[in-house]
């Protein structure tokens, strides 16, 4: 199979590698499409994020879809034919956090596109079956790779309890803001206001439902009289984080879910006397199935975001798309065509 790899920073090589072959309890899927991620291009540009540092070969994508064309010797969840979106990361199942049901925080978890585990920018992947998730004929190959992503917003809408009637801002609008505030109105949220720097991600965000836009370039937000009750904070720019948590109302909640610096600024005494809940998100848990649903439902519109596709051949242009053409949400790439 044909394999897009990354070979150190800036470099992406095309490669033959052998197809691989599903375990006992995997199944071997044909990958249709893979939106390209932050953290795809943070690899490729800088060769590491955090403590995840890239030190060999490796193949980078997240965010597929594809359909089963073969199962291992114990598997009896699928058959070769089903369409899948793929969960990219595989727990031990036994630490102490997998028993608690929190298995995103297993320390031994394998996901897709990490140092030192392969992704999907290739034609084949294996992974456990329960980890592959049925999509109906509705959802496209494209929308059903942005399960991923919609995952997290819909992680992040169930850390900040987003309910009917919840006012939500949120900051930052890229694919995964797009998606977080969608997934909030799908919850049920009556007034979301979207802030980011790009107008024409804010007139996408405006089609796609935001009660509010605001371009903070041109106005402040805390001129904007806007207080919400829970915020997610998906740009990880510190200055915008600062200034997003003191919009927050009392008793509110603040749910940090874009990858800025290791250390911000925290304006510690509205945090304080306003009692807001601070924390982070990791990925996802048991989201899958939902996430499906709210995309089969059109109460989430996944493929609106979809704006180019590219070929293995073209994994960097993918890759350097969205700095170069501030029009360019999502970047997929279809590894078949």
């Amino acid at each position: 199979m044909r394999a897009a790899v990354l070979h150190g920073v800036g470099k992406i090589v095309l490669e033959e590698r052998p197809r691989p072959e599903p375990g006992p309890r995997e199944v071997l899927v044909q990958v249709a499409s893979v939106g390209t991620c932050g953290s795809d291009v943070h690899y490729y540009e800088h060769g590491r994020i955090g403590d995840f540092v890239v030190e060999s070969p490796l193949v980078l994508g997240h965010e597929p879809s594809g359909t089963v064309v073969a199962v291992g010797s114990d598997v009896t969840r699928h058959k070769p034919g089903q369409r899948v979106s793929l969960e990219p990361g595989v727990p031990d199942f036994t630490c102490a956090q997998c028993r608690a049901g929190r298995y995103n925080l297993c320390p031994r978890m394998r996901f897709f596109g990490t140092p030192p585990i392969d992704g999907a920018f290739c034609e084949y992947v294996t992974l456990h079956e329960e980890f592959a998730h049925p999509v109906p004929d509705s959802l496209s190959d494209d929308a059903a790779a942005l399960i991923e992503p919609l995952s997290v917003g819909v992680w992040a809408c169930r850390k900040a309890r987003v309910e009917p009637g919840t006012r939500v801002l949120v900051t930052g609008a890229g694919p995964v803001g797009l998606l977080c505030m969608q997934a909030a109105l799908a919850f049920g949220a009556t007034d979301v206001m979207i802030t980011d720097v790009n107008a024409a991600r804010l007139r996408l965000a405006s089609e796609l439902g935001a009660s509010e836009t605001l371009d903070v370039r041109e106005n402040s937000l805390s001129d904007a009289g806007f207080e919400p009750d829970v915020l997610l904070e998906c740009s990880g720019q510190p200055a915008a984080i600062g200034e997003a948590i003191r919009a927050v109302g009392r008793a509110g909640r603040v749910v940090l879910v874009g990858m800025g610096g290791d250390e911000i600024p925290l304006p510690l005494a509205h945090v304080q006397t306003r009692e807001l809940e601070v924390t982070g998100t990791f990925r996802y848990a048991n989201t899958w199935p939902q996430a499906i649903a709210l995309a089969a439902s059109e109460r989430v519109r996944l493929d609106a975001l979809v704006t180019g596709h590219h070929g293995l051949d073209d994994v960097e242009h993918a890759l350097r798309a969205g700095s170069r053409h501030p029009e360019v949400v999502k970047a997929v790439v279809r590894p078949m065509e």
